[in-house]
């Protein structure tokens, strides 16, 4: 783990104030991204009710901002609420200002995965490949799942 790691998710002993101020030179003056780092920096404390929670805050102060949907949708995927998943995720894709567009698509695939939804979650595995085909995860998933179903 790299010292940055180290220093955002608390290994250090800092104060969250400390890592408050942290995050707002690190991502600069947008409110809505310094909340989703924030979100970010708690999930990896495994913290997911207060990342989920900053998330919402991002998502508040900007609504078109689709990095919090994603991120939401993908700490309830890993908590098994693949259902509750699922909206955060289609929002996320649907997002006007969302930068990796292939992340919500992959991450919409696990959660079908998830409730075993085999073709929807194929369908969005093969649209995350769409918009980044090198992404190696949803390449692994995908060939997963047809051998899988094969």
């Amino acid at each position: 783990m790299g010292s940055f790691t180290r220093r955002i998710s608390g290994a250090d002993g800092r104060r969250l104030r400390s890592r408050r101020r942290a995050v707002s030179i690190v991502i600069g003056g947008s409110s809505h991204g310094r909340h989703t780092f924030l979100g970010w920096t708690y999930h990896f404390q495994g913290r997911v009710e207060e990342a989920i929670a900053e998330c919402k805050r991002a998502i508040e102060l900007d609504p078109e901002f689709g990095n919090p949907y994603n991120d939401i949708g993908a700490y309830l995927i890993e908590l098994g609420q693949f259902e509750e998943a699922i909206p955060w995720l289609e929002r996320a894709t649907e997002a006007r200002r969302y930068e990796p567009r292939h992340f919500p698509h992959y991450n919409l695939g696990r959660a079908y995965l998830g409730k075993e939804m085999y073709s929807h979650a194929m369908r969005c595995f093969q649209e995350a490949l769409e918009i980044e085909p090198r992404y190696s995860l949803a390449q692994q998933a995908l060939a997963s799942l047809r051998r899988m179903v094969n």
